[in-house]
Formats: structure tokens, C-alpha cells, sequence
């Protein structure tokens, strides 16, 4: 894939001189976001086509925010489906439903921005220079919602140029290219890495691993990894994986494999989600390489715990941040407890599906709420979201399609007798 796109790059230089194209700042002032637009769209030929489309996202990453906004207010405006041709060719389908009327409606239906985002992408990087374009508009429609509908498209065509059959797996280790370590380094989203040596931590030691998600048309650019630590016993803390002068065991002897960072990378692949098939496949891929894994767990935060609390509990989220948690007690742990098991069992969102977000995620990929950790994160960050909470969710192999189904069915949340007896719950 990087020689094809090498290629394509060689070829849109020399096309972008012989079309008189340049990718300097000055082609913002002479080109309006019409005619942009109209350059890509008029193009007849695939030489042109992407020649036109490669000046375009150029000149794009060139434009502040408001230049990139009028230019999406145009492309919404101008490429919009048109409502009479589509009334049109639904009657004619209605009278007569024949192929040829299906194909007038089908074509009718699709916005005209969906063809230029499919032109785009035949440029060098395309894929990825559309990625980054949908995450500005990410940013945009926080302020401009109308131009939600555009993200549509966006996200339909991502969600098939992205699908897990296209995905590849890879094992990220202290042999893996720097610029792809260092985009692990920008990317982790749960625990900081804060050095090159706290780094060479996760990924160097025989009981850890790290994997991630690649895109054939993003080869240097990964989309989600996973970091894992194999283990003797299952921790409930998270000082126990991260501490740097732990105690380390081979990889042949450890019996549990600990998901204990999971991070996407791409904010314009939000919406698309890959965690449950990475999870899965490390799992898979773990266990045959060491048959002796027999728990495959995660150790997860809390992450919107307080903010739940702030919604519907403001007097316990007051009398909570009182509390010294490194050294609480029992009362006190009993009360954060409880209040746990109101959070996690208790929805108090529209759709019933369980108020934290790390807990849909995990039960809905089949995953069962197997412990809850007191004191499991004293950082200060793990203390302002859930009062040092932390949680295992176990993927328990041969049942996880099976909770998977009871979830998607009835939401039924899955649980250990570890946590029923620890909320009380028969």
C-alpha cells in the first residue's frame, strides 16, 4: 500500500504542474469554496479527478477554522440531494418497479457530497486526509449543527472503508519503528506514559504485551491499541501493572492476561468502533500462543462516576470528596460501595443501557462485571472521577457471545457471585 501510495504521489506532482495546480497559500485567496468544490466535481478524466481532489485537500489543511467551516456550509448546501429529481424517481419506481427506476432512486438518494468524499479518497493518503477532515468536522458541528448531515455520509463511508475484515492486527514492542512509538506515547488516553523509558516498561518485559489496529491505507498510523499485562494473579490496583520495579514473571507462567489500557487513535474514526474486535482477536491470539492463559480480564476506570453522582447525588459526591480514600473506613467504603452498585446496576439513561460508558463498552461486547476495586486508583485523577474505583470485566471466551446476545436483547448485565454478594444483590 505505501508504494501504490508513493506512486500516486509521484504521479499528482507532475499532474499538479501540468494543471497549472499549486499547493501554495495564495491558491485560498483566488479559490472560493465553490470553486473548489466545482474543480473536483467537473473533473472528467481519473487523472484530473485526482489531481483536482489532491489540490483540494491541500488547500484544505492550509484554511483556519472558519475558512474550513464556510467551505463544509458549501459543500452542504451546494452537493445536497435534490428533493425533486429524488420525488421524481420514486414515483416512477411506485408505477413502474423495474432496475432501471431502482437505479434513478438509488442515485436520487445519495447526496452529491458522498461522490466528492469518494474522490478524495482516490488521492495519496487519501483515506487518512479524510480521517483528519472528518475530525475537524467533528469539531465544527459543536457550534454548528447543521452540518450533522454531512457527517453522515462521512460515518457510513468510514464504517465500510473500516471494516474489521480490513483491519490488521499487529504487536506493538520496543522493536517497532520510533514513529509509530511515538504516536503510542501522543495516543494513550487511560494512563499517561510519561518517557521513553516508562514506555520501554509496557513493552519491553516478557509478561507484557501491546497491540493495535492498522488500516492497510494507514499503515504508519494505528487506530486503537490495547496494552496488556500477563499476570499470576488478577490486580485490582493499577499501581500493581504500571509500577516500573515490580517483580516480573515469564510469560509461560502467567495464568491471566489484563487488558489495562485500551486507546483510540484517530478522533475522525469516532462513532467506528474496533475495541471489541481487538479485544477478542488479543485474547485469541494470547491463548494460543500461551495455552496456560485461563483469565482474560480488564482492569478499568470509572471514569464518569462523579459526574453521575453530580446529576443525581450531589449531597454523597460532597460528602464523598471529604474523604481521605488511602485511608477510609469501613463505613465509608461500604457507602462507596453501595453507591457503586446503584451506578453500575441502576441505569438513569434514556436507552437503560448501564450509566458508565467503559461499562457499555465491555458488557456489550460480552464481557461480565466480575469485580469492583476499592482503592484500585489513588492517583489524582483516578480519585477525582470515581474515588480510587476501579473495575474487572472478564471475558470469559467460550460465554462471551452469549452474554453478548443476552445483552443486546434485554441489556442484561452480567455479573460475578463476587460482586452480587459484595452489592447485595441475589
Amino acid at each position: 500500500m505505501k508504494f501504490f501510495n508513493d506512486l500516486i504521489e509521484t504521479i499528482m506532482s507532475k499532474s499538479r504542474a501540468g494543471f497549472g495546480l499549486s499547493n501554495k497559500t495564495s491558491m485560498l485567496v483566488r479559490n472560493e469554496p465553490g470553486e473548489m468544490i466545482t474543480s473536483v466535481m467537473t473533473a472528467v478524466g481519473e487523472v484530473s479527478s485526482i489531481a483536482y481532489s489532491d489540490n483540494f485537500l491541500r488547500m484544505f489543511d492550509e484554511m483556519n477554522v472558519s475558512q474550513k467551516q464556510a467551505l463544509f456550509i458549501t459543500i452542504a448546501s451546494e452537493l445536497d440531494i435534490d428533493i425533486s429529481l429524488l420525488r421524481s424517481a420514486i414515483e416512477n419506481y411506485s408505477n413502474t418497479p423495474d432496475a432501471e427506476n431502482f437505479t434513478h432512486v438509488t442515485t436520487a438518494v445519495e447526496p452529491g457530497w458522498t461522490e466528492l468524499l469518494r474522490r478524495l479518497n482516490a488521492t495519496a493518503h487519501g483515506t487518512v486526509r479524510l480521517v483528519k477532515m472528518r475530525a475537524e468536522l467533528l469539531t465544527i458541528i459543536r457550534t454548528d449543527p447543521s452540518l450533522a448531515r454531512l457527517d453522515v455520509s462521512f460515518r457510513a463511508l468510514l464504517r465500510n472503508w473500516f471494516s474489521p475484515s480490513f483491519l490488521v492486527l499487529r504487536p506493538i514492542d520496543w522493536s517497532t519503528p520510533a514513529n509509530i512509538l511515538e504516536k503510542i506515547i501522543a495516543y494513550e488516553a487511560v494512563h499517561e506514559i510519561e518517557s521513553w523509558d516508562d514506555l520501554r516498561s509496557r513493552l519491553a518485559p516478557d509478561d507484557r504485551r501491546c497491540f493495535a489496529f492498522f488500516h492497510p491505507s494507514m499503515e504508519d498510523e494505528p487506530l486503537i491499541f490495547v496494552e496488556v499485562a500477563l499476570t499470576s494473579e488478577i490486580p485490582g490496583q493499577i499501581n500493581e501493572v504500571l509500577e516500573t520495579d515490580r517483580s516480573m514473571i515469564y510469560a509461560t507462567d502467567a495464568s491471566c492476561a489484563i487488558f489495562y489500557s485500551i486507546s483510540n487513535c484517530q478522533k475522525g474514526l469516532a462513532g467506528i468502533s474496533f475495541g471489541n474486535f481487538l479485544i477478542k482477536q488479543v485474547a485469541q491470539a494470547l491463548q494460543r500462543e500461551y495455552p496456560n492463559l485461563k483469565n482474560f480480564l480488564t482492569l478499568s476506570p470509572v471514569p464518569y462516576f462523579s459526574k453521575w453522582l453530580e446529576k443525581t447525588e450531589p449531597n454523597t459526591l460532597a460528602s464523598f470528596a471529604e474523604i481521605d480514600w488511602s485511608e477510609a473506613s469501613e463505613e465509608e467504603e461500604q457507602t462507596l460501595i453501595e453507591t457503586a452498585g446503584r451506578y453500575f446496576m441502576n441505569s438513569t439513561r434514556k436507552d437503560k443501557q448501564p450509566n458508565d460508558p467503559v461499562a457499555r463498552f465491555h458488557l456489550g461486547n460480552g464481557a461480565l462485571l466480575d469485580r469492583i476495586n476499592l482503592a484500585g486508583n489513588l492517583s489524582q485523577k483516578g480519585l477525582s472521577e470515581s474515588f480510587g474505583l476501579m473495575v474487572n470485566y472478564r471475558y470469559d471466551l467460550p460465554n462471551v457471545e452469549k452474554n453478548h446476545e443476552a445483552y443486546a436483547k434485554e441489556q442484561k448485565i452480567e455479573i460475578s457471585q463476587g460482586v452480587k454478594k459484595l452489592l447485595k444483590t441475589p
